[in-house]
């Protein structure tokens, strides 16, 4: 059962007070608090988790504190939509919105490889009015000797570039509970420039305890790549995991299935999932097209098979891309052949901005 309290309610209130007292009285029930910030006000959350069937709803709702009830389903308590369109949806970090109505372009390096590439590639960004970006300093590979990233070493001046630049928020995976610190540490001592989403990449999706150490944290949002070869509903409860440790700032992102059916792209792209997401959940979603693809390769419209998976994702209502370029892609240390080129990016933001518009069109049809 969830309990969604008056909103910026004062907890030295006499109100929130004794709602509280007559909860925690509660024989079998477990009582769990989550802050809720939303654009215009702050809402309080009250999750109770045990025997909860005998509880009336109309004795709930007559607590002082509280405005409404809801009685949600066992599995995604917190990132849920429980067939409720009033909870508030989304977060704001760093100046920007993110939710299920907004659209960020994170455009980068899957691997930081030298500063000179971080500021070519940032500089362009911020020519044409973006925001955000992806930068790769930990990157955990399937071979053992592969290239792993260059890990904290990157990390003071790919932060100070990104202020340099204007960048408000970077997508960074981490891989291990050391790297938060690691980042927080250094973006502290760089006077916080910048400021970044942890991304939780899919071979880390049921990475339990690396999900509990994001979830424990809530200066910096989470986003989490649907895992390896499990189900949808597996990696929504991973999202869940961090959302029950206080972290209910979580972004999904599809990212491909691992399947021979995709060949030959990498993976079979899942984009279809996107208002699966949306109504089973409060979470924004991401797509991962470079991921999802994995080459260059265009058909004979001459539009590569990147910028249509992009499409596929942006026409379905998706929140967020996390997209590969490079200044030079034969260079790159991780992924270079499915990098796309920084001559490419106006064209590539201006067809996102189109089939955003004929998504925006398709769902006014639909009214």
């Amino acid at each position: 059962m969830l309990l969604i309290l008056h909103p910026d309610i004062d907890k030295q209130s006499e109100d929130y007070l004794a709602t509280l007292k007559h909860l925690n009285a509660l024989s079998g029930v477990t009582v769990k608090e989550h802050i809720v910030q939303g654009q215009q006000q702050q809402l309080t959350e009250i999750y109770l988790i045990g025997e909860t069937k005998s509880l009336d709803t109309a004795d709930m709702e007559a607590l002082p504190a509280v405005e409404r009830v809801i009685r949600i389903s066992e599995e995604y308590r917190v990132l849920g939509r429980h067939h409720d369109d009033q909870r508030v949806s989304g977060f704001d970090f760093q100046g920007l919105r993110f939710d299920q109505e907004s659209l960020h372009v994170f455009a980068g390096l899957c691997a930081v490889d030298t500063p000179e590439h971080v500021e070519i590639m940032l500089k362009t960004l911020a020519a044409h009015g973006q925001r955000c970006t992806r930068m790769g300093a930990y990157k955990p590979r399937t071979n053992p000797y592969a290239f792993q990233g260059h890990g904290k070493g990157c990390l003071p001046y790919v932060f100070e570039l990104a202020g340099k630049y204007n960048m408000a928020a970077i997508a960074m995976e981490v891989t291990h509970e050391s790297h938060i610190e690691e980042i927080d540490t250094c973006l502290e001592k760089c006077g916080r420039p910048t400021s970044v989403i942890l991304q939780i990449g899919t071979r880390n999706t049921q990475n339990f305890e690396l999900l509990k150490a994001i979830g424990r944290q809530q200066r910096y949002p989470a986003l989490l790549k649907r895992g390896f070869g499990i189900t949808l509903n597996e990696s929504l409860n991973a999202a869940e995991y961090l959302a029950s440790e206080g972290n209910a700032q979580v972004i999904f992102c599809l990212r491909g299935m691992k399947s021979e059916y995709g060949a030959p792209h990498r993976n079979m792209v899942d984009f279809s999932h996107i208002p699966v997401v949306k109504r089973l959940t409060r979470m924004p979603v991401c797509i991962d097209p470079s991921h999802s693809v994995g080459t260059r390769d265009h058909s004979p419209d001459k539009v590569m098979d990147i910028a249509h998976a992009t499409a596929q994702g942006i026409v379905a209502g998706a929140n967020m891309v996390l997209v590969d370029f490079h200044p030079a892609p034969t260079q790159a240390l991780v992924d270079g052949p499915q990098a796309l080129l920084l001559d490419e990016l106006p064209r590539y933001l201006d067809d996102i901005a189109l089939c955003r518009e004929t998504y925006e069109k398709r769902r006014a049809l639909w009214q």
